[in-house]
C-alpha cells in the first residue's frame, strides 16, 4: 500500500458502502514489463514506488495538509501480462471506473506504455509528459504499442487531446523530431523549463500530467530503463508538477525500475505526493 493512503480492499471489507465514495485519488499499480528497450524492472516499479515513500512525513508544511486525510485510496495492482492491447483495455477500465466515481487516477508504472490506458479514461484536452524521450514513433521495431511510440498513440488514438506538451526532451529519432514540429506538439528542452510558463500554457484545459522518470538527470534517477544524460533537476520536475497538478484529473509515474538504490522510485513517489498536496490545495 502506498504510504499514507488507504487500502481499497480492507476499507471495503469493513464499510456498508464501497470505500471509493470518499476518495479523492486513487492509486493504481500497472507493473507493465514487456517493451522496455535497454534495462528492464518496470515491472517492479509500483513495488519500489510505495516502497521508497515510506521514510516521507505525513505532514506538508508549505500546503499545511496531511497526506493521511487527503482521500487517497489504494487500489493495489492490476497484474500485466503479456498480450498489452488487452491489458491497456483492461487497466483502461479501472482507471475509467475512478474518473466516473469523480476521483484522480494516479498510476505508478511500469513502462511509459499505460499512459495510454489513463489518457485514454480521463480523456483530457492536453497531456504534459515530463521525458527525456519524445516517443513519437509510429512503432519500435514493428510495435506501435511500445514504450517509445506511446505519446504517438494518444495524439492519433484519444479523441480529446488537442495538444501534447514534452517537457524535458532531449532525444528522439530524425521522423519524431519531424512529427513534433506540428501543431499539436510542444517541446520544451532541458534548458528552457525553468522559464516555462506551465500554468500559462495548460490555460484551464483538463490535463493529463506523465512524469516518465526518466526526465530526470540519472546522476538522479539511475534505476530507469533508457538512461539520457542532461536531463532535468529534481525541483525543475517538482515545479512543472506543481504548475500542472491543478488542472490535471489524471497522473501518472512510469519507467521506475529496481536498478538502482531507490533514488528514481524516491523521487518518483515524492513527485506523486508533491501532485496530490497542489491539486488538494487548489480544488478540494
Amino acid at each position: 500500500m502506498f504510504p499514507g493512503a488507504t487500502d481499497e480492499r480492507e476499507a471495503a471489507d469493513t464499510a456498508a458502502e464501497s470505500a471509493r465514495g470518499d476518495a479523492n485519488f486513487v492509486v493504481v499499480g500497472a507493473p507493465l514489463d514487456v517493451s522496455t528497450t535497454f534495462q528492464p524492472g518496470t515491472r517492479f516499479g509500483p513495488r519500489q514506488l510505495r516502497t521508497f515513500a515510506e521514510p516521507f512525513d505525513d505532514y506538508d508544511h508549505r500546503t499545511d495538509q496531511y497526506f493521511s486525510d487527503l482521500g487517497v485510496l489504494d487500489h493495489g495492482d492490476v497484474r500485466a501480462w503479456d498480450d498489452v492491447s488487452a491489458y491497456l483495455e483492461w487497466l483502461e477500465g479501472t482507471l475509467r471506473d475512478i474518473v466516473w466515481d469523480d476521483a484522480v487516477p494516479l498510476t505508478l508504472g511500469g513502462e511509459h506504455t499505460v499512459s495510454l490506458a489513463g489518457a485514454r479514461a480521463v480523456e483530457p484536452e492536453v497531456v504534459v509528459s515530463l521525458d527525456a524521450h519524445l516517443d513519437l514513433r509510429d512503432d519500435y521495431d514493428g510495435n506501435p504499442l511500445s514504450h517509445a511510440s506511446v505519446m504517438r498513440r494518444i495524439l492519433d488514438d484519444v479523441d480529446s487531446v488537442e495538444e501534447l506538451v514534452v517537457i524535458g526532451a532531449r532525444a528522439g529519432s530524425e521522423a519524431e523530431w519531424e512529427r513534433a514540429t506540428e501543431d499539436d506538439v510542444t517541446v520544451v528542452p532541458p534548458e528552457d523549463v525553468a522559464d516555462w510558463n506551465a500554468t500559462g500554457w495548460v490555460d484551464n484545459r483538463e490535463a493529463y500530467l506523465s512524469v516518465d522518470i526518466d526526465a530526470a538527470d540519472p546522476g538522479y534517477a539511475p534505476g530507469t530503463g533508457t538512461t539520457e544524460p542532461f536531463g532535468l533537476e529534481p525541483r525543475e520536475l517538482r515545479n512543472v508538477v506543481r504548475a500542472v497538478a491543478p488542472q490535471a484529473t489524471g497522473f501518472d509515474i512510469v519507467e521506475v525500475n529496481d536498478r538502482d538504490d531507490g533514488q528514481a522510485a524516491s523521487l518518483g513517489a515524492k513527485l506523486l505526493r508533491e501532485f496530490v498536496y497542489e491539486h488538494a490545495a487548489e480544488r478540494l
